[in-house]
């Protein structure tokens, strides 16, 4: 990763630990996110969704689930879609 997209990540992983209250020793930024990784579910993708958006700028509303999968497809996304 490029020093853009590590502040990325790290500011979505403290997302993830602030708001979904994920302890931030279980995540690194290849686990997944949901199912068998850190067990998120819907609800919880609508509020990574609303706090990507919120804190970037980037709409994730219909955006495919393969974008979703960990912290580092989340950061690959938000850094491709920044204004």
């Amino acid at each position: 990763m490029n020093e853009k997209e590590l502040q990325v990540a790290e500011k979505i992983k403290g997302m993830l630990v602030e708001n979904l209250r994920i302890p931030e020793e279980e995540l690194d930024y290849e686990i997944a996110l949901f199912g068998d990784g850190i067990g998120l579910d819907s609800v919880d993708s609508l509020e990574i969704i609303s706090c990507i958006d919120s804190e970037f700028g980037v709409a994730m509303t219909g955006v495919a689930k393969e974008h979703f999968f960990n912290i580092t497809a989340l950061t690959k996304y938000v850094v491709e879609h920044m204004e």
